[in-house]
């Protein structure tokens, strides 16, 4: 997935489509590995951009 591209919103839907697929049975263990990778990123994508957003709210408030 292009990161240049990604919002918070595209990176959540993906991480709800790869678990759908691991949940449902439906990924075949040669693509599980890239998978995991892929999701891996993009929870640290979501934590990273919550964890910016959380620091801007705080700023704002403190003003």
């Amino acid at each position: 997935m292009d990161e240049s591209k990604l919002t918070y919103e595209k990176a959540v839907k993906r991480l709800e489509e790869i678990v759908k697929q691991i949940e449902g049975g439906e990924m075949d263990i040669d693509s599980l590995a890239a998978n995991l990778k892929e999701a891996k990123t993009l929870v640290t994508y979501c934590k990273d951009k919550l964890t910016k957003v959380e620091a801007e709210v705080k700023k704002c408030l403190d003003m």
